[in-house]
């Protein structure tokens, strides 16, 4: 956070299918989907699940598909046949701690993936439109309980749960960004700043379970900095450790450096009192190569982070952006206050994503 210091049966001619409900296990975060009546897919999972939801045009004799992996391998891989536009539904594992849901449509069904929106309307709850498939062109399908009352805080049952939706971006036709599959730059040419926000005595924001924003940032930092370097970018941070770097030092340590790029990282925060206030967001000062930045970093973000609102790429007039000489963004990775959004900052797996993502956003701008 800166601060003012630093700133997806027959009834009527219609096929419903259902297998048993799946079995509740610590180890598989999807409880239940369907496909309903309004032509909507319905998930539920564990509470504030990360679910990636992808899409992948026809190929020849082939349909269009879109797939959601969730944390967690399901007891058993199974397949239904469907009928219509649906001609077929998996569960399956393409990793031992991956679930996948798979949805297979006929050879000529149209779906446009900018309109392919998954929705988060509780914190275990999904739905995603299948715009552009008729109603009556999609079977009635499902497995699970999917009226089971929704998980609240404290473990109790609600069919409210507090929660403020959430629409996610459409989904990707690429895979996330990972350490695997970032873009490629000629090495030896740039050099980037990253500066963690806060540090030592200034911890930033302190949020739900003592999650301090400090922590946060030095770690996807100093992940972000081996990311770029391994792509053979040169990288300076303002800080390495928990020391406490005033605004002028970063922005002249950048100033001096002949950099190409400024990205300042730092996490939300508001009242421990409005967990419901999540999302990313991505600053610049000014337009031109800062907003492509902000725009790039914001996206990559939001490609690891489905479930927390895209709060966007915004102008904003931090000092560390608007005194550097360099294209410059601050990135605001979400809100450790957030009950989306904290418990994702805490896991280690969740920040090496959000590195990924940063480094990506990163290398998009650099490359041709």
């Amino acid at each position: 956070m800166v601060t003012p210091r630093r700133t997806l049966v027959l009834l009527a001619g219609w096929l419903l299918l259902a297998w048993p409900a799946l079995p509740a296990r610590a180890a598989s975060s999807l409880f239940a989907w369907r496909i309903n009546r309004e032509g909507q897919l319905e998930l539920r999972t564990s509470p504030n699940t990360l679910v990636r939801a992808f899409f992948q045009e026809g190929r020849p004799g082939k349909g269009p598909r879109v797939w959601f992996d969730l944390p967690g391998a399901p007891i058993r891989p199974r397949s239904l046949r469907g009928e219509g536009a649906l001609v077929e539904v998996r569960v399956g594992r393409p990793d031992s701690q991956t679930t996948r849901l798979v949805l297979e449509f006929s050879p000529g069904t149209e779906l446009d993936p900018r309109q392919l929106r998954l929705v988060g309307v509780a914190r275990d709850r999904w739905r995603m439109d299948l715009r552009g498939v008729s109603r009556r062109s999609l079977p009635l399908v499902g497995e699970g309980d999917l009226d089971a009352p929704t998980v609240v805080a404290g473990g109790r049952g609600s069919r409210g749960g507090g929660f403020t939706p959430a629409t996610i971006t459409p989904v990707t036709t690429d895979n996330p960004p990972t350490a695997r599959n970032l873009p490629a730059v000629p090495r030896g040419r740039f050099r980037v700043v990253l500066d963690p926000g806060h540090g030592g005595p200034d911890p930033g924001a302190v949020g739900i379970g003592g999650l301090r924003e400090t922590d946060v940032v030095l770690d996807v930092a100093l992940q972000t900095a081996q990311l770029l370097q391994s792509r053979g970018v040169q990288v300076l941070l303002t800080r390495t450790s928990e020391v406490d770097v005033d605004l002028p030092p970063r922005v002249a340590l950048a100033n001096r450096s002949g950099a190409d790029l400024f990205v300042s990282l730092h996490a939300n925060a508001l009242s421990m009192d409005r967990p419901d206030v999540n999302g990313i967001e991505t600053f610049y000062f000014q337009g031109g190569r800062s907003y492509e930045l902000a725009l790039s970093i914001q996206r990559q973000l939001m490609a690891v982070s489905p479930g927390t609102p895209d709060r966007g790429a915004r102008p904003g007039r931090f000092f560390v952006i608007r005194r550097t000489v360099m294209p410059s963004v601050l990135a605001e990775m979400g809100f450790v206050t957030g009950e989306v959004d904290a418990p994702r900052l805490a896991d280690p797996g969740f920040r090496q994503s959000l590195a990924a993502a940063i480094a990506k956003g990163i290398l998009e701008v650099l490359g041709p």
